[in-house]
This record gives structure tokens, C-alpha cells and sequence, in this order.
């Protein structure tokens, strides 16, 4: 019986937060011999209720966001004495004891890097550092695996693609219509929208997407079903990103672009599924969950024709170029528009999204740890 640590501190994080929730529970499932101790922050214990009698919590309490994380939290982890720890995130501290695993969800930070002072320069430095020093790199998309290789030169045999799947959350559910009206009557939603939930960086592409939505609005002023169209816009730290906001007001469009912040699980699919469209035009992505909940749901998806989403959604979605604001509008606009094509589309979709399992990537993800320990 082998001693596994997995770092659980990020489950409240978009897209992370997934993988973290539904991997732990996938090893839960499936690993019954091994013993596993998940470091979590003191406020959520309880996300890990019900786990098997092989897994426990310990609590780390300080933020990692200081330098002396990167002292504080390796002491912290040599006493827990394990064999592997396992970082999903690449966001690995400069003295980590080993052997680990860290899971690169995309290359974002190196690629998209905005700021050079010395904070930023010392992140990077400890990105590439953390991988380099990996047993072995987890990644979720071949896309990402590329990535690695151009620009850590990691080579091929240390890193192992295991692809995410959708929060189950999102899938086999029957629609209470009751249930899903009292919500949406809370948000005072009495109107169809468009759809975007994810994380709010530059790379997202959302002032692209207002300025599609704005060319749809001008078209559909006088439409008998859209004329009342909106976008709601769910995604943290809005205020970190100015230039959001500032798109909407440049349009002219702040009155009909909703900025709803985080929102529950449960809330979430409910929007999933009362949206007409879900639009995901990134200029850049590790993998495509936020696209596949939406098939789960039974949403059309409108996104990028970039590679790791095509990845992702396959044929099953409408692909457009990230950079064109008038594709933007038109993927959107042509499935607005055609009731028989959306209703392929939802059915595609929901075909997509369940090629991807939770108890597969627990598995293969076990197959390393194994690869590792033995």
C-alpha cells in the first residue's frame, strides 16, 4: 500500500475545481488500496464528504499566492511522508519534495503573459521548474501535449495525455421546468441570451464576442424571437479585466450584456440549459470543458476552430475563427436561426460530451501514479 498526496486547494476554481472534484472522486471509486490525503483549505472539508475509508484530509491554511509559499508548503507536505504528490495544477512550489505529478491544463501563463516585473519572471521560472522536475507531466488535451514539448522540450515519454471529461453534474438529469423558472425568475431572466461561462482573462475573447453580439442585435432589432436577445456573461473576476466591460459600453450594448459573476453548479446548468446558444470564442485553450457541459446539457455550441477545442467538441459544434468578429456572429446568427440544425446540433452535442468518462481518466491516472511508485 502505497501513501498519495493530491493538492486540493483549487476545488472553488473554474474548470480546475472539475478535475480536482471529479478525479478524487474517480480514485475513490476505483482505488480501494492505496492511502490518499488531500490537502485542502480549512473551508472545504466538507467537498469531500463521503469519500472512501482510504482517504483523508489534511488542512493547509495559507494562501499560495506568496513567496514563502513556495518554503511554507514543501515543510508542510514532508510531514504527511508519502510516496507521490500530486500537484493538478501547475502552480508548484520552488522546493517540492519528490517524486510528483503536476497536471498542465494549458500553457496559458507562458504563452499569454502580459506583465514583465520580477514577480511575474519568478512565476514563470518556477512554471517551467515544476514541470521540469516532474516524474512525469500530466496533460489534458494532445493540443497541450504539443505545447510542452515546443516550449518546456519536455520530452515525450514523461508526459501522458488524459483527457478531462464533463462534471456528470451536467449530464442525465431530467429538466424540472418548474425548478429551472424559479431561478432563472431570481437572475429576472424573462428573455432568450446567449451563453458564455468560464473563467475572464484576454485570451477568453469576450470583448470579440460582445461585438458579435452587437452585430446580432442590430440585425435582429425587429425579429419576432430575438429581438429581446441577450448575452450573460458568468465568469470570475470581472474587475480584473476592465477591458470586458469597457467592449459593452463601447457597443452600446451594457443594457442587454449581463455580467452575472460566479454562480452555484446547479445554477450553472440551469443557464446551460435555457440558453439558445452557448458561445466559446477563445483565442486559446488547454482542452473544452465548459463547451462539452454545455452539450451535456443540450446546448448548441458556437466556438473557436482552434485546435484543442476542435479536440473537444469534434463535429458536434460550430466552428468559427476567434479573431473575425463578423464568423463570430455568423456561427451564431446560422444557429440561431435554423430550429432543425439546432436540434441535430443538441443531439450531436450530447453524443460528444459522453465520450468523455470521469472513470477513465481516474484510471489512467492511476496507471501513472503506478508508473511512478513501483
Amino acid at each position: 500500500m502505497s501513501h498519495l498526496v493530491i493538492d486540493a486547494r483549487h476545488i472553488g476554481d473554474f474548470g480546475i475545481g472539475t478535475y480536482i472534484r471529479n478525479l478524487v472522486r474517480g480514485l475513490s471509486d476505483l482505488d480501494r488500496e492505496n492511502r490518499y490525503t488531500l490537502v485542502v483549505r480549512p473551508h472545504d472539508t466538507s467537498a469531500f464528504a463521503g469519500l472512501g475509508s482510504n482517504f483523508k484530509t489534511a488542512i493547509y491554511a495559507r494562501p499560495d499566492t506568496d513567496l514563502i509559499h513556495n518554503m511554507t508548503f514543501p515543510q508542510f507536505l514532508r510531514t504527511l511522508r508519502a510516496d507521490l504528490y500530486h500537484i493538478p495544477l501547475n502552480s508548484v512550489a520552488w522546493w517540492m519534495p519528490q517524486p510528483y505529478v503536476v497536471t498542465i491544463h494549458d500553457m496559458s501563463s507562458l504563452l499569454f503573459s502580459t506583465s514583465r516585473d520580477v514577480r511575474q519572471t519568478l512565476r514563470e521560472e518556477r512554471y517551467r521548474r515544476g514541470a521540469l522536475r516532474a516524474a512525469r507531466v500530466i496533460t489534458v488535451s494532445q493540443s497541450t501535449q504539443r505545447d510542452i514539448e515546443h516550449v518546456l522540450h519536455l520530452p515525450p515519454e514523461r508526459i501522458r495525455t488524459i483527457y478531462s471529461a464533463p462534471d456528470p453534474a451536467f449530464a442525465g438529469h431530467a429538466i424540472n421546468g418548474e425548478h429551472d423558472r424559479q431561478i432563472l425568475d431570481r437572475y429576472s431572466i424573462h428573455y432568450p441570451f446567449i451563453l458564455y461561462a468560464g473563467t475572464i482573462r484576454p485570451r477568453k475573447n469576450i470583448p470579440r464576442l460582445i461585438e458579435a453580439f452587437a452585430v446580432l442585435r442590430s440585425e435582429f432589432e425587429h425579429h419576432s424571437e430575438y429581438g429581446d436577445l441577450h448575452l450573460i456573461i458568468i465568469g470570475d473576476e470581472i474587475s480584473k479585466n476592465l477591458s470586458v466591460r469597457r467592449a459593452a459600453a463601447q457597443a452600446r450594448m451594457e443594457p442587454v450584456v449581463r455580467f452575472l459573476g460566479f454562480v452555484p453548479l446547479e445554477t450553472l446548468r440551469v443557464f446551460y440549459r435555457a440558453a439558445s446558444v452557448f458561445a466559446f470564442p477563445s483565442l486559446y485553450e488547454g482542452f473544452g470543458l465548459a463547451p462539452l457541459e454545455a452539450m451535456a446539457c443540450g446546448t448548441p455550441v458556437v466556438a473557436s476552430d482552434i485546435p484543442a477545442l476542435v479536440e473537444a467538441v469534434g463535429d458536434a459544434a460550430e466552428l468559427v475563427s476567434p479573431d473575425n468578429v463578423f464568423d463570430i456572429a455568423r456561427g451564431l446568427r446560422e444557429v440561431l436561426l435554423d430550429p432543425g440544425r439546432r436540434s441535430r446540433m443538441a443531439e450531436a452535442g450530447r453524443a460528444q460530451a459522453s465520450k468523455f468518462h470521469w472513470d477513465r481518466t481516474a484510471r489512467e491516472v492511476l496507471e501513472v501514479y503506478r508508473e511512478i511508485i513501483t
